[in-house]
């Protein structure tokens, strides 16, 4: 009689596709080094395809995972009773963090402004997006709080070298003792949200000879702040921008360091630190100021414009990190569907779920082109028009691309099926990541009044702007001219219907995406795009592309052999 096997051997481990990893996450896009090119930042190349190399290097990856999956934690006091206010992270936080500030990503335009300084940037940031978007939240705080420093002299005199500097330093210090500075800001009240006029933390003027006794000439133009913050971005940064009443000036804008010139610690307590559905490795409190000290940036009662400033650079930066994350989406889930075999054929050459992916495909690719372009606004921002283009164009980005990624993010997920909705792979961190941007630095509604709020301004100008941006496509598909003639005549009545801003700032950016994509991309993407956004309404889910779309030519662009 044959003796029973008693081994546990059941199967062998097929048909499951290698993560996605040890790839040039800049050198595998067409889409992105093309637009590098024609934006004017081509110079960056080299240095992008570095970045790209060590960014898509395994480890480098897993960081993400162990950032998010080992959160921040605060630390209210010391061994000895103290109050500290301290965050504590994961190595990987700091890995990525020296990662960012190392290439620069918080400073590189404002040290070298040369010609397609933002664009280079945007680029980097883009590729940054692709792997872990927490670490992001500082590094984008901290350059949008240049233009706005540099308004202080006295300030900047002593914080910008800091703050420009590439290395990153995360000791809690006093500025003079660091290496590397970072910037946060804190907004929003319990009471207004986005309604920051609606704010009660209250600032007054320091006397002078109390703040000439503390902190000498340092403590010239100090203000006492007490009130709070909801939403206290970055606490263990080395200093804030906040909005305060300013006696019976109104609201203004404050720049709050944790360490005094004294070396003592300001009073900023913090409350708690959010449990949020993600960004999970970034850390986002609540703050109250029992007389924490502050300096005045900007104008008395200005507070909003100064800050407004800043807003312009951050949510470029969220419609670069959306793109960023929506590529990234793409990538893990096409390189998935070109590895594993479903009904005798390998998924990515399945029609229908060609089809989707493809959809996926055209979206990140617009995206990318729309990012880019975006960015050379900001750098050309002393012509006027190229300013107020970016003025329009800043919010409808924010409001569409941010938008868009939730929907995106699920749809790539479900390209994996299980093994995209488990924590084990990267796609369910991805797809919590992607509402952030839509809520962070203005709601999408807040972004569409906005547009209506610029448009109403310079309307004459503004269309003029838009006009000569979407004049070089006219005549290349009969599509995209009807839409834009019906766009720009409809411009002057939509501009001022708040019920349907959302639906002008889709518009807007479709717009601006078509002709892009019909003047630089192939065919097959332009007129894939045309079909499903221009000459019918988007909307429903993604793989719904006319059956003569490309679908093969579309992914064979999307993700290159390297």
């Amino acid at each position: 009689m044959k003796p029973f096997d008693t081994g546990f051997e059941t199967h062998e481990v097929l048909n499951q596709a290698a993560p996605f990893a040890d790839v040039n996450l800049f050198r595998c896009d067409a889409a992105l080094r093309e637009a590098l090119e024609r934006e004017g930042a081509g110079w960056a190349g080299p240095a992008l395809a570095a970045l790209g190399a060590e960014l898509g290097r395994a480890e480098v990856l897993d960081l993400a995972r162990l950032a998010n999956a080992n959160g921040p934690r605060l630390v209210s006091f010391d061994r000895m009773g103290n109050r500290v206010d301290e965050v504590e992270f994961h190595p990987a936080w700091h890995r990525l963090m020296a990662l960012l500030i190392g290439a620069g990503a918080h400073s590189a335009p404002w040290v070298d402004a040369r010609p397609g300084a933002q664009v280079a940037r945007a680029a980097q940031y883009l590729l940054f997006g692709q792997v872990e978007n927490g670490a992001q939240c500082p590094v984008t705080m901290t350059f949008a709080s240049v233009p706005a420093l540099r308004r202080a002299p006295a300030l900047a005199a002593a914080w910008l070298p800091k703050i420009l500097s590439n290395e990153y330093d995360p000791r809690s210090l006093p500025v003079a003792a660091k290496r590397g500075a970072l910037v946060g800001m804190g907004m929003t009240e319990k009471q207004g949200g986005s309604d920051v006029r609606a704010n009660t933390t209250r600032a007054v003027p320091l006397p002078a000879g109390e703040a000439a006794r503390r902190f000498g000439a340092e403590g010239e133009g100090a203000w006492r702040i007490v009130g709070h913050k909801w939403f206290f971005s970055v606490p263990q940064a080395d200093a804030h921008l906040i909005l305060a009443q300013a006696d019976e000036q109104g609201l203004s804008c404050f720049f709050v360091p944790r360490f005094l010139p004294d070396g003592s610690r300001n009073a900023i307590r913090v409350q708690r630190l959010k449990d949020k559905l993600g960004n999970r490795s970034n850390a986002s409190s609540e703050v109250e100021f029992q007389g924490a000290l502050g300096w005045m940036v900007g104008a008395p009662g200005r507070g909003i414009p100064t800050i407004l400033e800043m807003g312009g650079y951050t949510r470029l930066d969220c419609v670069l990190g959306s793109a960023g994350i929506m590529r990234a989406a793409l990538c893990h889930a096409l390189y998935h569907a070109r590895a594993r075999s479903v009904f005798g054929r390998v998924l990515s050459e399945q029609p229908l779920m060609q089809n989707v992916l493809a959809d996926l495909a055209l979206e990140s690719e617009a995206a990318t082109a729309f990012a880019l372009r975006l960015a050379r606004c900001f750098d050309q921002g002393g012509d006027p028009a190229q300013a107020l283009l970016g003025r329009i164009l800043t919010p409808a980005g924010k409001y569409w691309i941010c938008k868009r990624g939730p929907a995106f993010g699920a749809e790539a997920m479900e390209v994996m099926g299980g093994n995209g909705y488990v924590e084990d792979g990267p796609l369910a961190r991805i797809y919590r990541e992607l509402p952030v941007n839509s809520i962070w630095e203005g709601s999408g509604n807040v972004m569409c009044l906005d547009l209506l709020r610029a448009l109403g301004k310079s309307l004459p100008e503004a269309r003029a702007a838009l006009a000569a941006e979407l004049g070089p496509a006219l005549g290349l598909d009969r599509r995209f001219d009807a839409y834009a003639a019906r766009l720009l005549d409809e411009l002057p009545a939509q501009a001022g219907i708040e019920a349907g801003a959302r639906r002008l700032a889709e518009r807007l950016v479709l717009a601006v995406q078509a002709a892009l994509l019909l003047r630089h991309a192939p065919a097959c993407v332009s007129d894939a795009f045309l079909a499903s956004r221009i000459a019918c309404e988007p909307g429903g889910a993604f793989g719904r592309l006319p059956a003569n779309a490309d679908c093969a030519a579309i992914l064979a662009r999307a993700l290159t052999t390297q």
